[in-house]
């Protein structure tokens, strides 16, 4: 008999009232198998009613009915959110293009338990853990799955059922570490991905890219479950780009010197920076998605070039226009803010000025502060992030992993603090209530005078507010005398 005991806050609170009837399920005890257990819970309760499980909840805590034909109850007590769940069955909607939400959903308080582990995802999904005594209902073998680290389906039509399944099975091979059953690309070249929701494709790929030890593993079952060519179809043909061979020896598994493999390595030498500086989640989402996107350009710029006594593949150009690229594919996937970090606004400008840090190395002799200033305030102020991206594209040649930065990114950033450049530093020091004081009225005038006193602060023209008013003045008495 396989005995498993959970250990989560209100476990005494659910039997309580629920007893024998009330299950762990799903991640909660596939991650309790593999001795991670999560903080998240999903509750399954068979035998009871919607009505009478919020009836028993609702005085004892905050009851978020999710919907009555979905079966789905939140409830939150002492400020901990559980996903409350009754045993149901999934039947796809009759339509050509099916998003994950194209369901008719049965719910049954007396639907076998079997029957509900038997629509879940991946066998190792379909585990339930009765809280009372902690035995493990197994029906689909999924402890074994775990055991081998294997990703394998528990029932293949529920794939083309709910297309998202296959997104997701990117994401659990690559969080978890799992190998992919072959019959889970077999039956991914079949399914149409075309009716799923930008939020919900955006939520997978950023869980592979912060989630992930190595987000290359979720990018590549990506492209070879075929999502990639489906929804980004900009970083399919990074698959076919191919790179000069001595300037990027990185190549795949069967020796193709493409651009795909080295915008993968990229990508895992970005988590690894961001991880070894302690980056926020949001600042950390935006190195790696502006470490995927880097080189999307490279595709549109290719050419041959005649230098150095051979034929070199140069990509001129490729940073602005992958920045016009990625705009396009941000705005098609409804990327903007997220967690209230502006991703648009940060991304672009890091793919637009990615090769320029290494411009400032490569003349550091003669590096002014004008230059810095310049730079700082072309990617709003987040310098680390850009020294940051240039060191994971250089380190994006090979696949030794780095545990900090290169000589060049650590001259890069003593460089900005030696010469005080920051992104407070690089506020403007004079603005619109600066200059209404000095007779200016809002508008397209008082408009064309701020642009060009920042433009001469970030020339390094001046340096503090007073000597910025002070040219403030002369340039309005010259507007006067011009009119």
């Amino acid at each position: 008999m396989n005995i498993l005991n959970a250990t989560f806050r209100e476990k005494d609170f659910f039997i309580k009232h629920f007893g024998d009837d009330i299950y762990a399920v799903g991640g909660y005890v596939r991650d309790l198998l593999r001795e991670n257990p999560s903080e998240d819970v999903d509750i399954l309760i068979i035998h009871h009613t919607v009505d009478e499980v919020v009836n028993k909840l609702k005085p004892l805590g905050k009851v978020d009915l999710v919907g009555k034909s979905f079966g789905v109850i939140k409830f939150t007590i002492k400020g901990k959110t559980y996903d409350i769940a009754l045993p149901r069955k999934d039947r796809a909607a009759e339509k050509e293009i099916r998003g994950h939400k194209d369901f008719h959903i049965i719910t049954d308080p007396d639907i076998p338990l079997e029957k509900d582990l038997e629509r879940r995802d991946f066998r190792c999904n379909s585990i339930a853990l009765r809280l009372s005594d902690g035995l493990l209902i197994d029906p689909f073998n999924g402890k074994k799955d775990i055991a081998d680290k294997r990703l394998r389906m528990t029932n293949p039509s529920s794939f083309s059922e709910d297309p998202l399944r296959i997104i997701r099975a990117a994401r659990f091979a690559s969080i978890l570490n799992f190998s992919m059953d072959p019959a889970i690309y077999e039956i991914a070249q079949h399914i149409d991905l075309k009716g799923l929701s930008a939020e919900r494709i955006n939520e997978e790929l950023f869980k592979i890219l912060l989630l992930s030890p190595q987000p290359s593993v979720g990018l590549e079952e990506l492209f070879k479950l075929d999502a990639l060519r489906q929804l980004f179809p900009e970083l399919y043909k990074l698959t076919f780009s191919i790179q000069d061979t001595i300037f990027h020896p990185e190549k795949d598994m069967y020796g193709h010197h493409t651009v795909w493999p080295h915008t993968k390595i990229t990508v895992d030498q970005g988590k690894r920076i961001s991880d070894r500086f302690n980056l926020p989640k949001a600042k950390k989402l935006a190195l790696l998605l502006a470490s995927l996107f880097h080189d999307i350009g490279k595709p549109l710029t290719a050419q041959w070039e005649y230098k150095k006594g051979r034929m070199v593949l140069t990509n001129k150009g490729h940073d602005v226009v992958g920045e016009k690229i990625t705009k396009k594919i941000f705005t098609r996937m409804k990327i903007f803010s997220w967690n209230g970090y502006d991703l648009q606004q940060i991304v672009l400008p890091l793919i637009r000025c990615h090769h320029r840090a290494s411009e400032l190395w490569q003349n550091r002799d003669v590096i002014t502060k004008k230059a810095l200033n310049r730079l700082a305030a072309d990617v709003h102020g987040e310098i680390d992030l850009l020294i940051y991206l240039d060191a994971a594209d250089r380190a994006g040649r090979h696949e030794k992993p780095v545990h900090s930065l290169d000589r060049e990114g650590r001259w890069l950033l003593d460089k900005f603090n030696e010469l005080n450049v920051s992104k407070e530093t690089i506020k403007p020091l004079i603005l619109g209530r600066d200059l209404i004081k000095l007779g200016v009225s809002p508008g397209p005038s008082m408009g064309k005078i701020l642009k060009k006193l920042y433009q001469l602060q970030i020339d390094n023209e001046f340096e503090t507010r007073n000597q910025g008013l002070k040219i403030a003045k002369k340039i309005i008495e010259k507007e006067k005398e011009s009119q």
